[in-house]
């Protein structure tokens, strides 16, 4: 895994939580059923790993890897109600759905729908906090 650092960008970074906010309300208004599932788990997990490329921005890290975006939410010292290592699994998925032809489930897709609901809005909120 490369890491490249260049000057941290904390507008840049606001502006990354920004567009996964705005994915993640267009991503939870779509009907859950078994022809959504594939979308909302594949559009849920990039709002995570935008969540986590957002903070390795404002630390001046530019990563060429998901799983250490992944990796910097789980070091985000927030509450939440999910551990937020429940994120890693949604990866998983969407590698399955994209590189293996997985078809998701009408209940993968609403447990991704828990794990936003307990974790994505305490993750936006810390990371905004320290950026402001």
């Amino acid at each position: 895994m490369t890491e490249y650092t260049k000057r941290p960008d904390k507008k840049n970074a606001l502006s990354i939580i920004t567009a996964a906010e705005r994915e993640l309300s267009y991503t939870l208004g779509l009907e859950v059923n078994e022809e959504s599932a594939f979308t909302i788990i594949r559009n849920i997990y990039e709002c995570f790993r935008m969540l986590g490329d957002a903070q390795l921005v404002a630390k001046g890290v530019i990563s060429k890897d998901h799983i250490e975006q992944i990796r910097e939410l789980e070091t985000i010292p927030v509450k939440t109600e999910r551990p937020i290592k429940l994120i890693d699994t949604l990866r998983k998925i969407r590698h399955n759905i994209n590189y293996y032809g997985y078809i998701p489930s009408k209940a993968e897709a609403e447990d991704a729908i828990s794990i936003v609901n307990a974790c994505f809005y305490p993750l936006a909120e810390a990371i905004k906090k320290e950026l402001v």
